[in-house]
């Protein structure tokens, strides 16, 4: 089979979940500044969000782009990536409802990480698809920033309940600056290929 449906749906999958991010953000109780200042943690909560979700879209992007087949089991790893980003707006609208506390931005953390694990096994039903001398398969390397990513996340939780909520969501939001620039190793691994 090849990748371009798979590309297709997932977009049209992240184009729903984002849509959807945007609608659990209720509007302020009182039309003044002090009104939208009340609803500042959520829209800081929203935009780590959205970059978060458009990390794993832009990563995914140049994942697939050099793949020329894939096969049920990628199909498989790609809905697992895609079901846990679609947790993310229910974690907005927890963390809206109770505010910035233990719990729900833990559980944010959670659903990053196991993103995070379904975009690595993705990569490595990609590379059992093509082989490992395909395009993926040169440029996963060591996955240093991957188990970064991981580590951060589980700091995260665990800090989320020992010391402050709030530092929890400044590691998210570490982390997801560490991600923010694509991954370059598949354009080079493609360009390579040419």
């Amino acid at each position: 089979m090849k990748p371009d449906r798979l590309n297709a749906f997932t977009d049209g999958v992240i184009a729903i979940i984002i849509t959807i991010m945007v609608l659990e953000i209720r509007l302020p109780h009182e039309p003044t500044l002090r009104g939208f200042l009340t609803m500042a943690p959520l829209l800081g909560i929203y935009a780590l969000s959205f970059i978060n979700v458009g990390i794993f879209w832009n990563n995914h992007h140049h994942l697939l782009d050099g793949v020329h087949k894939i096969d049920g089991r990628v199909m498989w790893a790609n809905l697992c990536l895609l079901f846990w980003l679609s947790l993310v707006p229910f974690e907005i609208r927890w963390m809206g409802e109770a505010g910035l506390v233990a719990w729900p931005v833990a559980a944010y953390g959670g659903v990053l990480m196991m993103a995070a694990l379904s975009y690595v096994l993705l990569e490595r039903t990609l590379i059992a698809a093509e082989g490992e001398r395909s395009i993926v398969g040169a440029a996963t390397g060591s996955r240093l920033k991957e188990w970064a990513g991981f580590l951060a996340y589980a700091t995260a939780i665990a800090v989320a309940f020992l010391l402050s909520p709030l530092l929890s969501v400044a590691i998210y939001v570490a982390n997801a600056a560490a991600w923010f620039i694509p991954d370059q190793r598949f354009e080079q691994q493609r360009d390579l290929h040419q």
